[in-house]
């Protein structure tokens, strides 16, 4: 009985760390990466469409994005929705596609990065020991009820503790490899 418990548990704490993971790389390092448009929606046909949905979006150069529209009526629509968007990058079209250059970050511009992912990394940690605090609370009540043992309920927490550690190290690694790489030059 407990086994199905910290197995959801595991998932919900995998399920943290890939969305962390996404977070990460939707974060503008100074590296031209397609993941950064991902949060950017085109109002297409009334309706909002990543714009990965609507073009090829490629990386010819490291600090160059290149947006090729499946459509191209849709190329204004693009443009405004990148304008619109938080990236501080202004579009470049030569009516067949869009150029994005992404600009170097300045030394107080990563810093302020670092942090973002320090703040980040800190939200999913919480999140993470929120989960385990659940977890332990369906346990004790497991135990109250008579449905598990009272070393059921000890070994239970042990391995939830374990997963949790192993879990917030992965979170801890992901963080650094990030700070490492937004504070490259």
């Amino acid at each position: 009985m407990t086994k199905d418990i910290i197995n959801g548990a595991e998932d919900k704490f995998k399920k943290s760390l890939d969305g962390l993971k996404k977070e990460y790389a939707s974060l503008r390092a100074g590296r031209a990466t397609p993941s950064l448009l991902d949060k950017v929606m085109v109002d297409y046909y009334g309706s909002p469409t990543p714009v990965n949905q609507m073009a090829n979006v490629s990386v010819p150069e490291p600090r160059m994005i290149m947006i090729k529209p499946y459509d191209p009526k849709s190329l204004k629509d693009i443009e405004k929705a990148i304008q619109k968007s938080d990236l501080g990058i202004t579009p470049n079209s030569d009516g067949a596609a869009i150029r994005l250059a992404i600009p170097q970050p300045t030394q107080e511009r990563r810093k302020e990065l670092v942090k973002v992912v320090g703040k980040k990394a800190e939200d999913v940690k919480v999140a993470m020991r929120n989960i385990r605090r659940d977890v332990n609370e369906v346990v004790k009540k497991m135990e109250k009820n008579k449905e598990i043992t009272e070393d059921d309920r000890k070994q239970g927490q042990e391995k939830i503790q374990k997963l949790l550690d192993k879990y917030i190290k992965l979170v801890e690694d992901t963080k650094a490899a990030k700070e490492k790489e937004v504070m490259e030059v």
